[in-house]
C-alpha cells in the first residue's frame, strides 16, 4: 500500500505525541511489574519504585540547546 504524501505528513506529525504516550505506557508497565524505573526530576536521576519511593542517583550535567537542523558531535 503506497501513501499519499498528505496521508505521510499527517502521520509524522503524529510521532511526538505516539512517542510520548508508549513512553508512558512503558514507565507504568516497568512499575506494574515490580520494576524500578531512572527518570529525570529537576536535574536530577532519580529511581521510581513502584510503592512510590524515590532514590536520588546522581546530579544530571546541565541541558545541552539545541536548534533545528544543527549537528552536535559527542565525543
Amino acid at each position: 500500500m503506497k501513501l499519499s504524501e498528505e496521508a505521510l505528513d499527517y502521520l509524522e506529525a503524529h510521532i511526538p505525541e505516539l512517542a510520548q504516550v508508549a513512553f508512558t505506557q512503558a514507565y507504568w508497565a516497568a512499575l506494574a511489574s515490580g520494576s524500578s524505573v531512572l527518570m529525570s526530576e529537576g536535574g536530577n536521576l532519580v529511581e521510581i519504585f513502584p510503592d512510590g519511593k524515590r532514590k536520588f542517583i546522581k546530579k544530571l550535567p546541565p541541558r545541552i540547546p539545541v536548534t533545528l537542523g544543527k549537528k552536535l558531535r559527542i565525543l
